[in-house]
């Protein structure tokens, strides 16, 4: 056994290569349950629209606003949250954004009227974002090297977890209760999620040590405790390889040198990533139709892309323990690319489009666990927040576009052979991007 493991030389070093313990695996589960909540609460919208629309008389153009209120939530949070969380601590603000997406769901129960319902969506949305940002970087940075691949496949499997049960939900009260109900199940469900996070999730090691507030040592000592490293060793003081004072964060620094070309790679495959999910995911049912199936069948092809994103993201981080991470995202985009032209001309024969359907489901979420893997590896602890905040900004703002960009290319007479190979051709470009990203060394802190 090398020396480093078996007397690793600080807490940042046992976190890296040490094996995973039950409070590392407790802090993934905690992410596991916060990307579920933000599954229901986008899939709770979608189940609840057409009693929306009747309730407030809306056009499709005022629903499909409505309905993307939250991805711009999202968007803003995702952003300006994760810029936050590199200033006062990953820890509050993941456990202050779960409070305001709470709040959220609460206050859309209660909307009176579509301008309130769409404000109580964007705060949601804000929250939303301002989790994803943060509990991606704990995620990963508590992690193991060898474990983090799965770990984060675990964690964007919750989405389609929670997309599922939101589906439950809706079957089962907004019949005898009302739209409302959804929402109100989701925001006590997420109060319980706000305790649970106070609980277990610990601050930033990197945080600490790069930020180093006044309760670092005493919080690198507590979390050293629960991951079975010794206490005493775990102070500043033995951190050897920390600078003269602690360096300071700023948002132009992700357009420096080596990071420019870094950001700008992971931006386009971000934006390629989540336009060809979200295009998939919210128009397949609907488009199953426009080629001739039943809306019945249309809603059988959905449920087989919810079902095959539920397993994607885990198949991404078993593979991923095993083969270079970049590497596995790349085969995952080109296969994705090449499954969903494969749908659209497999739509005469019903069983045949339900496999691929589940294909691709599969391989399109396995897509966004990838990114979630890799995007954190690429920057420092400095601004790392930062930086996949940033990313999954335009990653939310490709997953707002493609909505918009379907129904527009519709009116326009896309066919739907058009729309899907345009769509393959969007993810065989974010393979071009993390195939260029992979020749990129790290950043010196990363």
């Amino acid at each position: 056994m090398s020396h480093t493991l078996s007397r690793p030389r600080d807490l940042r070093n046992h976190l890296e290569h040490a094996r995973m313990g039950f409070y590392q695996w407790a802090i993934v589960a905690c992410a596991v349950i916060l990307n579920a909540n933000d599954g229901y609460d986008v899939a709770a919208m979608s189940f609840v629209s057409v009693h929306v629309e009747e309730e407030f008389a809306l056009s499709g153009s005022e629903l499909g606003t409505v309905i993307s209120a939250t991805l711009i939530g999202m968007a803003i949070g995702a952003f300006a949250i994760g810029r936050l969380a590199d200033i006062v601590g990953r820890r509050w603000t993941v456990i202050g954004s779960a409070v305001v997406s709470t709040v959220g769901m609460f206050l859309a129960a209660s909307s009176t009227d579509v301008l309130q319902l769409g404000i109580w969506r964007v705060l949601t949305g804000l929250g939303v974002g301002g989790i994803l940002a943060s509990i991606t970087v704990l995620t990963s940075e508590f992690s193991s090297r060898r474990w983090r691949g799965m770990a984060i496949g675990l964690y964007t499997a919750g989405y389609g977890v929670g997309a599922f049960l939101g589906g439950i939900a809706a079957n089962s009260l907004e019949a005898s209760y009302g739209w409302r109900s959804i929402f109100l199940v989701g925001a006590s469900a997420s109060v319980l999620v706000v305790i649970a996070l106070i609980v277990v999730v610990p601050e930033s090691v990197q945080f600490l040590v790069t930020r180093r507030p006044a309760y670092a040592d005493r919080e690198l000592r507590r979390i050293a405790r629960r991951v079975g490293f010794d206490p005493e060793r775990s102070s500043l003081a033995h951190m050897t390889d920390l600078p003269a004072e602690a360096p300071k964060s700023r948002l132009a620094d992700l357009f420096r040198g080596r990071l420019l070309l870094i950001t700008l790679l992971l931006w386009l495959a971000f934006f390629t990533v989540m336009f060809g999910f979200y295009f998939v995911n919210s128009w397949t049912p609907r488009l199953m139709v426009e080629a001739g199936m039943t809306a019945e069948q249309g809603v059988v092809i959905g449920m087989a892309l919810a079902i095959g994103g539920a397993v994607g993201s885990v198949l991404y981080g078993a593979v991923a323990v095993r083969f270079n991470q970049e590497s596995v995202l790349i085969a995952f985009l080109l296969l994705s690319a090449a499954t969903i032209v494969a749908l659209v001309v497999s739509t005469p024969f019903l069983a045949l489009a339900f496999v691929l359907g589940v294909a691709t489901g599969m391989l399109v979420n396995g897509c966004v666990a990838g990114l979630y893997s890799v995007a954190p590896a690429r920057y420092g602890a400095l601004t790392r927040a930062t930086g996949v905040g940033s990313a999954l900004a335009v990653g939310r703002i490709g997953a707002i576009f493609a909505p918009i960009a379907g129904g527009a290319l519709l009116d326009l007479g896309w066919t739907n052979v058009a729309l899907y190979s345009s769509t393959a051709v969007l993810l065989v470009l974010g393979a071009v991007a993390v195939t260029v990203l992979r020749r990129v060394p790290e950043a010196a802190d990363a």
